[in-house]
């Protein structure tokens, strides 16, 4: 196979990140006294978080603030008087004891880093993300981690992929391939640094955006098929 970089986002790649965020939701309402939480409180939570995370990608809130403003926005919307500063200590430190993998995650990584080298490029909290690659054995086939977090500059930002590279063995940009389930951060990240991508769709999600994946997936047991397949093309 001509790749020796295969960098892949977590959440949602590697992790069920959607899985998680519900336990821990959950998990910490009742640790603030709010034994049934309601699924519409869940559900403007994600849409509230989900807007906070695009303007820190989009360098217009630091990650600090969007930890707690997500929590902050939420209970004001639902006029509840919980502490937004102590929901977030409460959701992060659950969030790091409940990761989920996603099918096939590990018997990918594990035959990818026999004869290669594997990376997380990842714009969530770092300290989270190492507990949770540790928890579920993913971190043993890990050889960097690098997050937005460390860098100071996030996903799709070329100077992000900057930093990930170069904590990896020396290699051509030709022999690099970004794993991930986000067009606008991980494929149009991919697309601006230029190097090859696979963008993991399981949901059969149309894109219509103007980032371009090299391969696509619906399943990370595809991944190693259709890799070697092109290589076995391109050799020819």
């Amino acid at each position: 196979m001509k790749y020796q970089l295969f960098l892949f986002d977590l959440d949602d790649t590697l992790l069920d990140f959607r899985a998680s965020e519900k336990l821990s939701f959950v998990r910490t309402m009742q640790q603030l006294g709010l034994q049934e939480a309601p699924d519409a409180l869940f559900s403007r939570y994600q849409v509230i978080n989900t807007a906070l995370w695009r303007s820190f990608e989009l360098g217009t809130v630091t990650k600090d603030v969007l930890k707690v403003q997500r929590f902050a926005q939420t209970f004001e919307e639902y006029g509840l008087a919980f502490d937004p500063q102590a929901a977030s200590r409460l959701y992060l430190e659950s969030l790091s004891e409940t990761a989920v993998l996603i099918d096939g995650a590990l018997q990918l990584c594990a035959s990818l880093s026999a004869t290669a080298e594997v990376g997380i490029i990842t714009n969530g909290v770092e300290a989270i993300q190492n507990r949770r690659l540790a928890s579920t054995g993913l971190a043993q086939y890990i050889s960097f981690v690098a997050t937005s977090e460390a860098c100071g500059h996030a996903k799709p930002d070329v100077r992000f992929f900057d930093y990930a590279v170069k904590m990896a063995r020396p290699i051509t940009k030709e022999q690099m391939v970004i794993i991930g389930d986000r067009l606008d951060a991980d494929i149009l990240g991919a697309n601006r640094y230029g190097i090859d991508s696979c963008w993991f769709n399981p949901d059969g999600l149309v894109n219509g955006t103007q980032a371009v994946p090299t391969y696509e997936v619906d399943s990370l047991d595809a991944v190693l098929p259709v890799l070697n397949a092109t290589s076995l093309l391109s050799s020819r």
